[in-house]
């Protein structure tokens, strides 16, 4: 019989490493013109959580919503920080990295 793993270890207590808010850069990294509805169904969460959770991010300066006709084009920064003062001197580029296809981005030279 196959087990699907949801990150509870039987505990009682289901948690995740990633927050929504990882959740939600990480989707729109995979798909950048996603409709927030994707995201939130891919996540897991409200349509009104994703559209909270992209204006923090938008906010912060990790990523930048276009408007291109009838949908949100989003570009994200990767050159940005971690919040948490354990990872402040990471940049997101590197978890992008990590959970997409795409390659890092080389930040020490000038652009």
């Amino acid at each position: 019989m196959a087990r699907t793993v949801t990150g509870d270890t039987g505990g009682g207590r289901n948690w995740t490493f990633l927050t929504n808010h990882g959740h939600v850069l990480l989707a729109i990294a995979r798909d950048p013109t996603a409709r927030l509805r994707d995201v939130a169904a891919e996540v897991g969460v409200t349509e009104r959580a994703a559209q909270a959770i992209v204006a923090d991010l938008e906010a912060e300066g990790y990523l930048r919503r276009t408007r291109v006709g009838r949908r949100n084009e989003y570009t994200l920064n990767p050159s940005g920080r971690f919040r948490h003062p354990a990872e402040a001197d990471r940049q997101v580029g590197d978890l992008l990295a990590l959970f997409t296809e795409a390659p890092p981005v080389d930040t020490t030279r000038p652009s």
